[in-house]
């Protein structure tokens, strides 16, 4: 990539000079400062900054240096970094095994576990052909295959299941199936499924074990199993340094670094299947590079009326992990922060419009009263969001009655692509952002706490459509089965209909709720109007209600 780099390098010196000009002389040290920190932040050798990732680590370390710089203080978990586990799903433990008369068959290429297995071990002699009590049973899906060819709405897993529920009920130990019919039946352990189990094992044993092991269906076989599947984690990392003035006070100021790495969690818009970086030099390096220029500029400020705490957020591309992370497990008090600012993606500023978005005018009176009076800023068109809610960072505070801003430029044909490299960004309008923000930290210096107001809720991002809501904030984080719900609001469907904050759904009408985006899926086959039974856990206790969009 070095000469599309070269070439870059060349386009943003050949644009600078141009706007340059209108800038004052701290202005082009604020938009020099910003083009490093976006080209080491959005280079190849971070790898995307997928969290929990070395490029993550190469990312915290870069931020940490230049908060060190800065002279702020360290206020993570520990030092500058505040960990926190993030579930990437289930993995198959080591200690799984298959042994067919003493044969330990090879994990992955000659059989595996299916998801909806239970963590049990099994020992007998059996034969293949009989299905007894307290033995594995052995099962060809060739038939239920067979039958159901023309079948546009069969689910191969579904009917697994289903049969295997019933042959635990009859008595058997394990259930192992396999497939004689040539044609490719696509099942798999899927680790980011989540589902309920059944009370058995459930293992799948591939063609060429098939033919290695249970070619004679008169066979008889001594088996001994052992299904252990984990959590499969990883660390993510936020940042945080703060400049103590010795006030009341604090203002968090904070910007997810974090980016999708070359799109392993399945949130890139690239739909070739490649393998290529996303650098993500809007999204976010662009914030965290605006976050950073302005702790350099508070610790140089003369205004000492509040104390102020810089956060890098990390997994926000996976729902705001690093953000709620923090806000439940905060290194400041958080009764005595009177907002938080979030900047996500404040590189792609349109020169002819200018328009920027402001997110959380609705979270504090003060907000809509200075962007009224506040008459001394030309230079963008703002537009307006009440709601202190949304796809970012800001959203996590807001949930603790913190009063909450939230910058952003807007969505382009680069989001979450490969494409969104360093040389896109207009540098001299982050600079504009910068000094707006610089402004509002400026002004409500002089104020007490801010007010906090509840507003409407938005729902975050996800890749299905609907067209109804039932009025729940999912907790992102949950790692369970179903949607934990981290809050309600007031006079939507859920609240109407008795759900609580902290309840589980785990199933709307006829669709079983396993994730978030399962949940999403499920919302896009209502309408306005309709009524839908819920299933919900309030503890243990599972509760049905009904629901009218």
């Amino acid at each position: 990539m070095l000469r599309r780099t070269i070439f870059a390098l060349l386009a943003i010196l050949v644009f600078i000079p141009a706007f340059s000009q209108k800038l004052k002389k701290a202005d082009k040290v604020v938009l020099a400062n910003l083009q490093s920190h976006v080209k080491f932040l959005s280079d190849d050798k971070l790898e995307g900054r997928r969290a929990g990732t070395a490029g993550e680590k190469l990312a915290n370390d870069y931020i940490v240096s230049q908060f060190t710089a800065i002279g702020l203080q360290p206020k993570g978990s520990e030092g500058w970094l505040q960990a926190f586990d993030i579930s990437d799903g289930k993995q198959i433990n080591p200690t799984t095994h298959l042994l067919i008369n003493n044969y330990d068959l090879k994990l992955e290429s000659e059989y595996f576990p299916l998801n909806i297995s239970a963590n049990k071990s099994t020992e007998a002699a059996v034969s293949i052909a009989l299905a007894e009590k307290g033995v594995p049973w052995f099962v060809d899906l060739k038939d239920v295959i067979d039958e159901n060819k023309d079948n546009p709405h069969f689910d191969l897993p579904e009917a697994i299941k289903a049969k295997a529920i019933k042959a635990a009920e009859k008595g058997a130990s394990a259930y192992i199936v396999y497939n004689t019919t040539g044609v490719a039946d696509n099942i798999k352990f899927s680790p980011k499924e989540r589902t309920e189990t059944v009370s058995i094992p459930v293992l799948y044993v591939t063609e060429s074990a098939r033919k290695k092991y249970l070619n004679d269906p008169q066979a008889n076989l001594d088996i001994k199993l052992k299904v252990d599947i984990g959590e499969k984690k990883r660390t993510g990392h936020n940042v945080a340094g703060y400049l103590d003035n010795g006030a009341a006070n604090t203002v968090v100021i904070g910007a997810h670094y974090d980016h999708l790495g070359y799109g392993e969690d399945g949130n890139s818009m690239l739909r070739t299947g490649e393998k290529l970086i996303h650098n993500g030099a809007d999204d976010n390096a662009s914030g965290t590079a605006a976050m950073i220029e302005l702790a350099r500029l508070m610790k140089a400020s003369k205004d000492k009326k509040n104390n102020y705490l810089f956060l890098a957020f990390s997994a926000e591309e996976l729902g705001l992990n690093g953000s709620k992370y923090f806000a439940d497990h905060p290194t400041i008090d958080l009764a005595k922060t009177t907002y938080m600012i979030n900047m996500d993606m404040v590189g792609r500023l349109n020169d002819s419009t200018k328009v920027l978005t402001v997110g959380g005018y609705g979270t504090s009176p003060w907000w809509g009263s200075y962007f009224a009076s506040n008459k001394s800023n030309k230079y963008f068109t703002l537009k307006f969001d009440s709601s202190g809610t949304g796809p970012s960072d800001h959203t996590s505070f807001y949930r603790k009655d913190i009063p909450v801003l939230f910058f952003f430029t807007g969505l382009h044909g680069d989001y979450h692509r490969p494409s969104d490299d360093f040389d896109k960004i207009n540098y001299v309008g982050e600079v504009m952002i910068i000094k707006l923000v610089g402004e509002i930290i400026k002004s409500t210096s002089q104020q007490d706490k801010l007010a906090f107001t509840k507003t409407r809720e938005t729902q975050t991002t996800t890749s299905a459509r609907f067209s109804v809501s039932m009025g729940i904030m999912p907790d992102y984080t949950y790692a369970g089965i179903g949607v934990h719900v981290d809050g309600v609001t007031d006079g939507r469907p859920a609240q109407k209909a008795g759900i609580q904050k902290g309840d589980v759904l785990i199933q709307l009408g006829d669709h079983p709720i396993g994730t978030v985006e399962a949940y999403m899926q499920a919302l896009g086959k209502f309408k306005k109007g309709d009524k839908a039974k819920v299933k919900y856990k309030r503890g243990e206790a599972v509760t049905e209600t009904e629901v009218q969009f």
